[in-house]
């Protein structure tokens, strides 16, 4: 079972989008998938309660909730998965300290901002106390525009691994989300679906799935 971890103190970064495009991904390509929500605000709850009216089952993901600190206990309860992914608050303290001693991977989201890419260091640190060093993943990039281009270079020079692929702000994203599916489901021959396969792509290869 290995556990992955998306975490980013700024909100509006795309955390729970990087959750459930991965999660749907692999659980496509047959991978047993299990997500859970730290996070207050429940938007990956919303999203599962919508996958929910859909398919009963859960369309082959495992859902639950947990506080920061009972993470740890519920990620081990999931033996019979093979990945689980912990979608967490916008927030860098001590409490996300839980999350990321769990993971075997670390996602980071970075939006094509300065402001996201100041608030990334926070994160970065914390994970590096733990020990891991992450996987930087721009998200919600605008195609072609030089403030794109200069954040993807600004990546490199982060205590990260800055991930091939770019997801970029695509109206199929939310309109999955907003109906209980992941990119893959909703648009399976579109941009949105090959950007997150080739996020699964890495992802697999880092996790030797």
């Amino acid at each position: 079972m290995h556990v992955i971890t998306i975490a980013q103190q700024k909100g509006g970064s795309g955390k729970t989008t990087l959750t459930v495009g991965p999660a749907t991904e692999l659980a496509r390509r047959g991978h047993r998938v299990a997500v859970i929500d730290l996070d207050p605000q429940g938007s990956l709850g919303q999203w599962f309660m919508r996958r929910l009216e859909r398919d009963p089952e859960g369309g082959g993901i495992d859902f639950s909730t947990a506080s920061a600190w009972g993470v740890g206990y519920e990620a081990r309860k999931k033996r019979d998965v093979d990945v689980v992914l912990i979608d967490t608050p916008p927030k860098i303290d001590s409490d996300l300290k839980p999350a990321l001693r769990e993971a075997d991977l670390v996602i980071v989201p970075v939006t094509a901002s300065e402001v996201d890419l100041w608030a990334t260091e926070g994160v970065l640190d914390l994970a590096a106390r733990e020990g891991k060093r992450p996987l930087a993943v721009l998200n919600r990039a605008r195609e072609g525009t030089k403030l794109t281009t200069a954040i993807k270079a600004a990546l490199a020079g982060l205590a990260a691994d800055p991930a091939e692929t770019v997801i970029a702000q695509r109206v199929a994203h939310a309109e999955a989300m907003g109906a209980g599916q992941g990119a893959c489901e909703r648009a399976r021959a579109g941009p949105a679906a090959a950007e997150i396969a080739r996020l699964a792509d890495e992802v697999a290869g880092r996790l030797g799935l």
